[in-house]
């Protein structure tokens, strides 16, 4: 039995989602995890949680702050207990911060759990899109200090073995709505044998 669900996705009783596991969208800040997540879980009426949101809520503060009174290995440490706890919960689409490549063990769980989708874009699309996002210093402080095209294109050229190392799927968002970037990973998931 087939349901046709929001954005024309078709969920049948053969789709590998089925078994509940996890979708999870990697990738580097600006790709598009949250708005993509968000419109994803809403498609497929599921739970969308982002993870750097529960440890903002968490520690009561910003990343910025938390990234000042305790470095990023405090942080990190943080990430990893949430990633350790949510990734084990089932039927859920999970955004998880830029770095959550960067732990072995975050990756192991989150591969385990979920399927995982790597979120990539061209580093001028990402840096044109941190500049538009008027809330992204807080949340999205620099990891170097530099203009954010050339953060990105040093940050991706770091991450990309990693990202796709954990990766089960690649998807391009660059020049894409967020719905068609939907459509594009559905398209992709149901090419997945169950």
């Amino acid at each position: 039995m087939a349901r046709k669900l929001r954005l024309g996705l078709n969920v049948t009783e053969s789709s590998p989602l089925i078994n509940n596991r996890n979708l999870v969208l990697i990738g580097c800040r600006a790709c598009g995890k949250t708005s993509v997540g968000k419109a994803l879980a809403g498609a497929l009426a599921r739970p969308f949680v982002d993870l750097d949101e529960v440890l903002v809520a968490q520690a009561g503060r910003s990343i910025a702050e938390l990234v000042r009174e305790e470095g990023w290995q405090g942080f990190r440490r943080r990430e990893h207990e949430i990633v350790q706890h949510y990734a084990r919960l089932p039927g859920q689409v999970l955004a998880p911060g830029g770095g959550v490549v960067l732990d072995p063990e975050n990756v192991k769980i989150l591969r385990e759990h979920g399927l995982v989708i790597w979120l990539t874009a061209n580093p001028a699309t990402l840096g044109q899109r941190l500049r538009g996002d008027q809330g992204s210093g807080e949340f999205r402080p620099s990891l170097t200090g530099r203009d954010p095209v050339a953060e990105m294109e040093q940050v991706l050229a770091e991450r990309e073995p990693l990202y796709r190392a954990a990766a089960h799927l690649i998807v391009d968002t660059t020049g894409l709505s967020i719905d068609q970037v939907v459509k594009r990973i559905w398209a992709a998931i149901n090419k997945i044998q169950p």
